[in-house]
């Protein structure tokens, strides 16, 4: 495998693009002058156009702009028009191949999610959706540069067409399609200094939202508040905190390249993970009788529940934004109705929506519903108030100390399928590691341990309705796990 090719993090690319003392950069212009012919070399498997139009967007990080310079000088040098789209959203960028004004072949984001400054990435899209592995495998291994006559670049916003657009849904999403439909609601938006402070101004403001109270709308690469995640408790904190100071009605945070997003209501409560997935499948659910709804595997067992007394069904699948998006696409072109692909961290992609993970429509979806929940005098937090939180839940990474670590995890994997303890009873819906439910001495809940996707980890999640039972879990996996002195259980140790 070459350097570049070492790049690949499922179905986009990313690596270190500012050296520190613990990482050399990877991700460099030079390797970014490579990517842009692998790029060139997929479109033209794709498509007989010529010349070739390829958007070019970034997020807030501090090397976009090199990055970004570099891509677009090997661009042009092989005969591709480029458009740079300078600050946007990764969902932007695929609607730069939709919206007719751009027509790009190609949309294409810099950006490392909610990752520390020091890395950053590429997400690509097509005309057809995101890239997938494969793709990404095509592009790091066709890095033969094109003789080809000079292209041009042109500069343009993506974001005010973006912003528009999203508009125009929220407004034809509610009855009457009233001009401000937000008027006398106060919502605050926390952007983490990544790219999606536009939506304060340019979606909320339109809607007659007042934005008092927004933070962190100004793009900063050194994220100097907090992590741009809303899966990260810091960063919950924070927007709780604002929403509480201001007695907004909503607030509303993103990641940093706004392919997800959480919402807080009023009164404080996150409706992140479980919640939100809740949230969204009543949405659903509500539009679409019966619909499935594919989530990643580390869910609730009540959330199951939740959504079959709905009359919808959950499928659980493997985890990774892609994996459960693709699931749901399968179960379309199978003909079983799926309206929706979302993961615990916040990705989520509506049928409705090209299946793109778009953290704004997320909040445009909600935002439609609010003024019917103010009318009826209802809350967001009355949508999920039948969704049955557990009493205690635990996460714990082990680290896999093997070349082969891979290999090492699935093996232990597949032994705990087999060990055997009263109170333990495998769960067989299910697509990914091993999860079983849990019972009599062990109380009321549930536990998975599964490869993660990138690292080399395994990760267990423990989830029960009983407080006091997780320790007892947690011994029983000790025990086991000491037969693989390559698994480190420094993480496991202090909780048991």
């Amino acid at each position: 495998m070459t350097a570049l090719e070492k790049l690949q993090n499922g179905s986009d690319i990313r690596g270190i693009a500012i050296a520190t003392e613990e990482y050399p950069a990877n991700l460099t212009p030079a390797a970014m002058e490579k990517i842009a012919s692998g790029l060139i070399h997929w479109l033209r498997t794709k498509v007989d156009e010529t010349p070739l139009v390829v958007g070019i967007g970034q997020d807030s990080r501090l090397s976009g702009a090199s990055l970004k310079t570099a891509l677009i000088d090997a661009l042009t040098r092989q005969g591709v028009d480029v458009i740079d789209f300078n600050l946007a959203t990764t969902p932007a960028m695929f609607m730069s191949t939709q919206f007719p004004e751009f027509a790009c072949h190609a949309g294409v984001m810099l950006t490392a999610s909610h990752l520390p400054y020091y890395f950053n990435g590429v997400k690509i899209f097509s005309r057809q959706g995101g890239a997938e592995k494969e793709d990404i495998q095509f592009i790091l291994s066709h890095t033969d540069e094109i003789n080809a006559e000079k292209g041009s670049v042109r500069q343009a916003d993506i974001l005010t067409p973006y912003a528009n657009d999203l508009v125009q849904k929220i407004r034809q999403g509610i009855e009457g399609a009233p001009q401000e439909p937000l008027k006398g609601l106060n919502i605050i938006v926390d952007a983490g200094n990544g790219a999606g402070g536009f939506f304060a101004d340019q979606v909320l403001a339109p809607l007659g939202a007042d934005t008092t109270g927004s933070q962190f709308l100004e793009p900063d690469g050194n994220f100097p508040n907090h992590i741009p995640n809303p899966d990260n408790k810091e960063a919950m904190a924070s927007i709780q905190a604002a929403v509480l100071a201001n007695q907004a009605d909503l607030g509303v945070i993103f990641d940093t390249d706004v392919d997800r997003s959480a919402v807080v209501t009023k009164t404080g409560d996150v409706l992140n993970r479980n919640n939100l997935i809740a949230v969204l499948s009543r949405i659903v659910l509500a539009e679409h009788p019966g619909t499935s709804i594919v989530t990643n595997s580390p869910t609730t067992d009540h959330l199951k529940a939740f959504i079959e007394a709905l009359n919808g069904k959950q499928v659980r699948y493997i985890s990774g934004y892609r994996n459960v998006i693709n699931k749901a696409i399968q179960l379309n072109e199978a003909g079983i109705d799926s309206q929706l692909a979302i993961e615990t961290s916040g990705h989520a992609a509506f049928k409705e929506n090209y299946f793109l993970d778009d953290g704004a429509y997320v909040i445009a979806k909600i935002l439609m519903l609010l003024p019917q929940l103010q009318a009826e005098n209802q809350t967001l937090e009355g949508l999920i108030a039948d969704l049955k939180q557990p009493a205690e839940a635990q996460e714990v990474r082990f680290k896999l100390e093997a070349d082969e670590y891979r290999k090492l995890g699935e093996a232990v994997i597949q032994d705990l399928a087999n060990h055997q303890v009263a109170g333990w009873t495998v769960d067989p819906e299910n697509d990914e590691g091993i999860r079983f439910k849990l019972s009599d001495d062990f109380g009321s809940g549930w536990f998975l341990l599964r490869m993660s996707l990138h690292e080399p980890l395994l990760v267990l999640q423990v989830e029960n309705d009983e407080a006091g039972i997780i320790p007892s879990v947690l011994r029983e996996i000790h025990q086991f796990l000491k037969a693989y002195e390559e698994v480190n259980q420094e993480k496991l140790l202090p909780l048991i």
